[in-house]
Protein backbone atom coordinates (compact mmCIF):
# COMPACT_ATOMS: atom_id res chain seq x y z
CA UNK A 1 0.00 0.00 0.00
CA UNK A 2 0.95 3.47 -0.48
CA UNK A 3 3.05 4.71 2.50
CA UNK A 4 4.91 8.00 2.60
CA UNK A 5 8.21 8.07 5.09
CA UNK A 6 8.34 10.39 7.43
CA UNK A 7 4.70 11.28 8.03
CA UNK A 8 3.91 8.99 11.44
CA UNK A 9 4.08 11.66 13.42
CA UNK A 10 1.17 14.04 11.05
CA UNK A 11 -0.73 10.70 11.12
CA UNK A 12 -0.31 10.38 15.02
CA UNK A 13 -1.20 14.25 15.24
CA UNK A 14 -4.33 13.89 12.90
CA UNK A 15 -5.58 11.02 14.61
CA UNK A 16 -5.19 12.54 18.25
CA UNK A 17 -6.48 15.87 17.25
CA UNK A 18 -9.51 14.10 15.99
CA UNK A 19 -9.97 12.02 19.01
CA UNK A 20 -9.60 14.60 21.44
CA UNK A 21 -12.80 16.58 20.53
CA UNK A 22 -14.81 13.35 20.11
CA UNK A 23 -13.43 12.10 22.98
CA UNK A 24 -14.77 15.63 24.72
CA UNK A 25 -18.18 15.59 23.66
CA UNK A 26 -18.65 11.83 24.40
CA UNK A 27 -17.60 12.19 27.83
CA UNK A 28 -20.23 15.81 28.15
CA UNK A 29 -22.91 13.69 26.44
CA UNK A 30 -22.57 10.91 29.60
CA UNK A 31 -21.29 12.70 33.09
CA UNK A 32 -23.44 16.14 31.76
CA UNK A 33 -26.81 16.13 34.76
CA UNK A 34 -29.95 15.66 32.84
CA UNK A 35 -32.13 18.28 33.26
CA UNK A 36 -36.13 18.25 34.27
CA UNK A 37 -38.31 20.06 31.72
CA UNK A 38 -40.36 22.80 33.17
CA UNK A 39 -38.71 25.31 35.66
CA UNK A 40 -34.79 25.34 34.47
CA UNK A 41 -35.61 25.46 31.26
CA UNK A 42 -37.12 29.16 31.09
CA UNK A 43 -34.76 31.69 30.12
CA UNK A 44 -33.07 33.97 32.83
CA UNK A 45 -32.15 37.34 32.28
CA UNK A 46 -30.65 38.99 35.75
CA UNK A 47 -33.28 37.79 37.83
CA UNK A 48 -36.02 39.79 35.65
CA UNK A 49 -38.87 37.92 32.99
CA UNK A 50 -37.74 38.44 29.51
CA UNK A 51 -39.54 41.09 27.76
CA UNK A 52 -40.45 40.57 23.74
CA UNK A 53 -38.57 37.63 21.74
CA UNK A 54 -35.38 36.84 21.18
CA UNK A 55 -34.88 37.50 17.28
CA UNK A 56 -34.04 40.94 17.12
CA UNK A 57 -32.51 41.83 13.44
CA UNK A 58 -29.96 44.22 13.59
CA UNK A 59 -28.60 46.49 11.83
CA UNK A 60 -25.76 45.65 8.57
CA UNK A 61 -23.64 47.96 9.50
CA UNK A 62 -22.03 46.71 12.66
CA UNK A 63 -21.30 43.17 10.86
CA UNK A 64 -19.50 45.34 8.51
CA UNK A 65 -18.20 47.77 10.51
CA UNK A 66 -16.66 44.31 12.96
CA UNK A 67 -15.43 42.55 9.86
CA UNK A 68 -13.44 45.12 8.69
CA UNK A 69 -11.74 45.33 12.01
CA UNK A 70 -11.05 41.84 11.91
CA UNK A 71 -9.73 42.01 8.75
CA UNK A 72 -7.18 44.68 9.30
CA UNK A 73 -6.30 43.54 12.88
CA UNK A 74 -5.28 40.20 11.18
CA UNK A 75 -3.71 41.53 8.36
CA UNK A 76 -1.58 44.04 11.05
CA UNK A 77 -0.84 40.76 12.80
CA UNK A 78 0.99 39.30 9.48
CA UNK A 79 3.46 42.13 9.59
CA UNK A 80 4.87 42.07 12.75
CA UNK A 81 6.77 38.77 12.25
CA UNK A 82 7.83 40.64 8.76
CA UNK A 83 9.31 43.61 10.87
CA UNK A 84 10.91 41.86 13.31
CA UNK A 85 13.02 40.03 10.50
CA UNK A 86 12.72 42.57 8.23
CA UNK A 87 16.90 42.93 8.75
CA UNK A 88 17.40 39.54 7.34
CA UNK A 89 15.03 39.20 4.38
CA UNK A 90 16.44 41.62 2.00
CA UNK A 91 14.96 43.61 -0.74
CA UNK A 92 12.64 40.94 -2.20
CA UNK A 93 10.79 40.75 1.11
CA UNK A 94 10.68 44.42 0.95
CA UNK A 95 9.01 44.56 -2.09
CA UNK A 96 6.19 41.62 -1.05
CA UNK A 97 5.47 43.93 1.85
CA UNK A 98 4.99 47.15 -0.03
CA UNK A 99 2.78 44.87 -2.11
CA UNK A 100 0.85 43.21 0.75
CA UNK A 101 0.09 47.28 2.19
CA UNK A 102 -0.78 48.24 -1.20
CA UNK A 103 -3.51 45.56 -1.43
CA UNK A 104 -4.64 46.81 2.53
CA UNK A 105 -4.52 50.26 1.60
CA UNK A 106 -6.78 49.44 -1.60
CA UNK A 107 -9.05 47.56 0.23
CA UNK A 108 -9.35 50.30 3.26
CA UNK A 109 -10.32 52.76 0.33
CA UNK A 110 -12.88 50.53 -0.83
CA UNK A 111 -14.68 49.91 2.40
CA UNK A 112 -14.56 53.72 2.85
CA UNK A 113 -15.97 54.39 -0.50
CA UNK A 114 -18.79 51.58 0.45
CA UNK A 115 -19.27 53.19 3.68
CA UNK A 116 -18.47 50.64 5.40
CA UNK A 117 -16.56 52.62 8.13
CA UNK A 118 -19.44 54.99 8.98
CA UNK A 119 -21.34 54.39 12.14
CA UNK A 120 -24.23 56.72 11.49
Amino acid sequence: MFSLQGYDAFLGFLVISSAVPALALITNKLISPKSKPGERELTYESGMEPIGGAWIQFNIRYYMFALVFVIFDVETVFLYPWAVAFHKLGLLAFIEALIFISILIVALAYAWRKGALEWS
